[in-house]
């Protein structure tokens, strides 16, 4: 016998697209909880990638396939049989690492803990794998400076230094406009409007003066956009548009060609080594979370665990020393 959804949920769902069955609860509660993503206010991006394709390209054929319609037949040993069917055999794109697996398995949860609060019952929770320790590869400061050596103009070299002595994500650094650079009690900032819409302030001891200096002497003049960074070329209309992700990302990996850096560099590198440095500079994590724009201080544990026993005694031995 096929359970109806319980009413607390089906008198608010969204209208569930033409190719769902009406006994397909799993489906329509799915939408239902993707509306709800949005409407927290999480970009578009993060609901589509990080929630809509686990749950519509991973889970929910799964579900179809194995005749699983009713949240209340989604016990441990069909989680189980799931995750296990990842880990075998890979999923629509090939074969997934454990790592994979695991957000998957997290945005199942966050799915079934959430239609649970709205009134639905049955469900258990997915098993994630064990994951091995997975440390963080860094670039140290003169690796840095290596990079911004290598770039041949300002506006190249700004954006080398901003990721790598504010830790802004590169969704943070193309969306940012003239009026971003704000003078505040202790200097100079950057008002950084990050995931979620949170706007934040991130301290730019000695970048201020350099990034003002360039917005006035250095970007391009006339132009109709208000972002700091632009394109290095004109439009087929004459205009410079702002510079992309994906331009920022093959700006990176040049230079770290040119510079003669062995590893992948790519942009999150130089948040992850900004992270880094600042820990074994004393900065307090709580802090470090509010300038990297962190809800929690998950992210900090991870940077932490591949900081030798030294770093720590380090930081440690300067904060006792200043109190002395």
């Amino acid at each position: 016998m096929i359970r109806k959804a319980p009413t607390s949920i089906a008198g608010r769902l969204t209208q569930p697209p033409s190719n769902l069955p009406e006994t397909d609860e799993v489906g329509r509660l799915i939408e239902e909880y993707l509306a709800h993503c949005r409407a927290r206010g999480l970009a578009p991006r993060t609901v589509r990638e990080a929630y809509g394709f686990p749950l519509r390209r991973i889970f929910l054929p799964y579900c179809r396939e194995t005749g699983v319609e009713t949240l209340s037949a989604l016990d441990r040993a069909c989680l189980d049989r799931w995750t296990t069917g990842l880990l075998d055999q890979g999923g629509p794109r090939g074969q997934l690492s454990k790592f994979t697996v695991a957000s998957y398995v997290r945005a199942v949860n966050g799915f079934l803990k959430w239609a649970q609060a709205e009134g639905a019952s049955g469900a258990a929770r997915a098993q994630a794998p064990r994951l091995p320790k997975h440390l963080v590869e860094v670039l140290s400061r003169e690796q840095i400076q290596q990079l911004e050596d290598a770039a041949t103009s300002e506006r190249d070299k700004l954006i080398v230094r901003v990721l790598a002595d504010t830790g802004v994500r590169v969704s943070e650094l193309i969306s940012l406009k003239i009026r971003d650079i704000t003078i505040r009690d202790r200097g100079h900032f950057l008002r950084v409007q990050g995931k979620g819409d949170r706007e934040r302030y991130v301290p730019l001891p000695r970048l201020g003066r350099r990034l003002i200096h360039y917005v006035e002497r250095g970007r391009p003049q006339g132009t109709a956009s208000d972002r700091i960074f632009l394109g290095l070329r004109r439009r087929p209309l004459g205009d410079f548009e702002p510079i992309t992700r994906s331009g920022v990302n093959q700006m990176i990996h040049e230079l770290a060609e040119r510079a003669g850096l062995q590893q992948r560099v790519h942009p999150h590198l130089l948040r992850h080594s900004f992270a880094t440095w600042a820990l074994t500079r004393g900065v307090n994590p709580v802090q470090l979370a509010e300038i990297l724009g962190h809800r929690s201080l998950a992210m900090i544990q991870t940077v932490y665990a591949h900081l030798s026993p030294s770093d720590a005694y380090d930081a440690l031995a300067q904060a006792l020393l200043k109190d002395d």
